[in-house]
């Protein structure tokens, strides 16, 4: 890891693992303009992944101790990043510790704190995604056990939503030790909500499992094909279920599960959308946070701001 410089300028810094290839760093500049933010700067803190403790401590000091340094994003390094440098934070956040995750650092009077701000994208996003009244005996099948699938479930689980759920939960992984942690993690949420683990080494069984959701079935693709890596979850004579909700959590890349939902969406009376609007919550939120500002989650001021990052390469595609 290079040494992070000391900050010239009010700066959001981005921890992740190649920084400089996201669009972040070219939309971050348009956005602070129109939020009025002033004269700031976002920099790029490259680790690789499960990088050492040290590694991770040293970054939160820096951003701890600089003046300048407003804050930060965090991506790949959630929960390793919080595990090895808990004691540097002054105080967490209800989401972090419930989530054992940060991906938020925010300074306020001197006082670093650590939020994890997913559950709260993951709401917005859904809230955007299902339409009220949805649910009505319907299931959510979510493929891949990582931290996208830990929010959004952390969300469909929670019992103040009422029937406002849907009626069980699967979450399927080519992993069972990632499957376990969320278990884990799913028990100490002491929800009422049925869900089944999946260990899935192959479209095959995915396919089994979407075969058997029923009518209006959210189906989520958070495993990182189409983007990190090509391809699918699902083989290429997967069946969704009439009238369901289709999200890729993909905004680039190739796509190919968003374009197996498309082809299918006409028959057989699909929603389908991509991951544009959850990157941009992600990302408002912790700038919402860092610079202590308000910005709206929906509306025509949020819309200015996706069209000023450039628009979504896919646009979501309803029900008509």
């Amino acid at each position: 890891m290079q040494r992070p410089l000391p900050a010239t300028v009010p700066t959001l810094h981005f921890i992740g693992v190649s920084t400089g290839q996201s669009s972040i760093m070219t939309i971050f500049p348009r956005w602070a303009d129109a939020l009025g933010l002033g004269t700031c700067a976002i920099n790029g803190i490259d680790l690789p992944l499960h990088a050492s403790p040290e590694a991770y401590r040293e970054v939160v000091s820096f951003v701890r101790r600089d003046p300048r340094s407003a804050g930060a994003l965090v991506t790949a390094h959630k929960i390793d990043l919080l595990h090895a440098a808990a004691d540097l934070f002054d105080a967490l956040d209800p989401h972090a510790l419930s989530l054992h995750e940060v991906s938020c650092l925010s300074k306020r009077d001197g006082r670093l704190i650590g939020h994890a701000k997913d559950p709260i994208s993951a709401r917005l996003a859904l809230d955007a995604i299902v339409p009220p009244g949805h649910w009505r005996g319907a299931d959510a099948f979510l493929i891949g056990a990582g931290g996208a699938t830990t929010a959004i479930s952390w969300n469909l689980m929670q019992r103040r939503h009422g029937e406002r759920r849907p009626r069980r939960m699967i979450v399927s992984d080519v992993d069972e030790a990632r499957l376990d942690g969320l278990r884990r993690f799913h028990a100490g949420l002491g929800s009422d909500l049925a869900v089944e683990y999946v260990l899935s080494r192959s479209s095959v069984r995915n396919d089994e499992i979407l075969h058997d959701l029923p009518p209006g079935s959210l189906t989520v693709n958070a495993t990182g094909l189409g983007k990190d890596r090509p391809g699918s979850p699902l083989g290429p004579n997967a069946r969704f279920p009439s009238g369901g909700l289709v999200w890729e959590l993909n905004y680039r890349g190739n796509l190919l599960f968003l374009d197996q939902a498309e082809a299918q969406a006409a028959a057989s009376g699909l929603a389908t959308f991509d991951g544009w609007n959850y990157f941009l919550h992600g990302w408002t939120q912790v700038i919402g946070e860092v610079f202590a500002i308000d910005i709206p989650s929906s509306g025509r001021a949020f819309d200015a701001l996706s069209a000023l990052a450039g628009g979504a390469p896919r646009r979501p595609r309803t029900r008509s």
